[in-house]
This record gives structure tokens, C-alpha cells and sequence, in this order.
């Protein structure tokens, strides 16, 4: 699955990423299909010019979130183009002021707009649906939210950089070289 380069055709989804609360910045994540026409519906330059599927990925961009002609809150955007993204999937992150309210709002918008809100996962869901990464990293990412302490945060990141891939790959190995040399012994005595 990892060199996996389709990306699957998927709903546009959006959620909160960061937690719910007072905070100096809060982040509203989209991806799917259309995170792109989703975010040029509700996105303005200060300009008034830009268009953000026009621009490369893996940029930022400042500018203001609308709904209709009001417009919610002073933003950054952050694109990143399909398939180098977390998902692999097109992605654009908001960066807004972290009240409870304006972030709520600024998820409501983007739902107007043509998003779903996430299940609780899919985001790392659709990163493993889509080869991004493999069942033991996406384990790995719901460990490092729950870790209680250092050692497993740092089991955790271990896991997710792919480690215990790479030992099961290298156990998996041995013993297939094993077992042929039992088969050829068993052949030819």
C-alpha cells in the first residue's frame, strides 16, 4: 500500500483540528475532491484577487473567510495539493483566531460550502485507505493523542515512523528463508 500513487475518490470532508477552546489559533481542516472549490467559495484575498486553486501547493496564504458578503475572521490558509498531503487527498487548513464561536462559525461555512463534517478518525482513515500510511501508524497517530507519558508518546512516534513495520518485515523475511531451506533440505536430504 505504501507506493500506492491512486488517490481515491472521496467525499469532501472538514473538522475542527485543534481543540475546542479559547485559544490565540484555531485550525479548520477540509479535505476530498473539492477542498479546493470549497475553500474558493468562502476565501477572499485582501486583494480580492486570488484564487486559491490556482496557487502551488504547499503554500500559505492570508486573506479572509466570507459567508456571502460578511466576512468571519482574518485567516491563513494552508494549501496542499493531492497526493502530498497527509490524506493524499486535496487539503487546505485554516488558521483562524481560536474563539470557540468564529471557529464554529468558520466550520459552519465551509459545510455550506460543500464539506461534511469528519467522523471522529477519518482523516487518518482515509491517510491508511488511501496508502499513505500503514494499520500500525494508524494506530500509532490514536496512541500519540492518548499517550500518558513519555515513554509511550515515544513508543508511539516509533510506530508511526514505521518501525514496527520494519521489524515484522524483517521477522517476515527470516522466516521465509527459513522455511525454503526446510523445504530444500526435506527435497534433497
Amino acid at each position: 500500500m505504501k507506493g500506492m500513487e491512486n488517490v481515491m475518490k472521496t467525499d469532501t470532508i472538514a473538522a475542527i483540528a485543534t481543540g475546542l477552546s479559547n485559544a490565540g489559533i484555531s485550525i479548520v481542516r477540509i479535505s476530498g475532491d473539492n477542498a479546493l472549490s470549497v475553500i474558493d467559495k468562502i476565501y477572499m484575498s485582501k486583494s480580492g484577487k486570488k484564487v486559491l486553486s490556482n496557487e502551488k501547493s504547499h503554500t500559505i496564504h492570508y486573506g479572509y473567510i466570507k459567508d456571502g458578503d460578511e466576512i468571519i475572521d482574518e485567516v491563513m490558509v494552508a494549501i496542499m495539493k493531492a497526493p502530498k498531503s497527509y490524506t493524499r487527498e486535496d487539503t487546505v487548513e485554516i488558521n483562524c483566531h481560536g474563539g470557540i464561536v468564529v471557529t464554529r462559525k468558520i466550520l459552519e461555512t465551509v459545510i455550506k460550502a460543500g464539506a461534511r463534517i469528519a467522523e471522529p478518525g477519518e482523516f487518518t482513515k482515509r491517510a491508511f485507505l488511501n496508502g499513505r500510511i500503514d494499520l500500525s501508524q494508524a494506530e500509532a497517530v490514536c496512541d500519540i493523542i492518548h499517550a500518558k507519558n513519555e515513554l509511550a508518546l515515544k513508543n508511539s512516534v516509533n510506530q508511526l515512523r514505521g518501525r514496527v513495520y520494519e521489524i515484522i518485515k524483517k521477522i517476515r523475511e527470516d522466516i521465509l528463508r527459513d522455511v525454503a531451506f526446510i523445504e530444500a533440505a526435506l527435497d534433497d536430504p
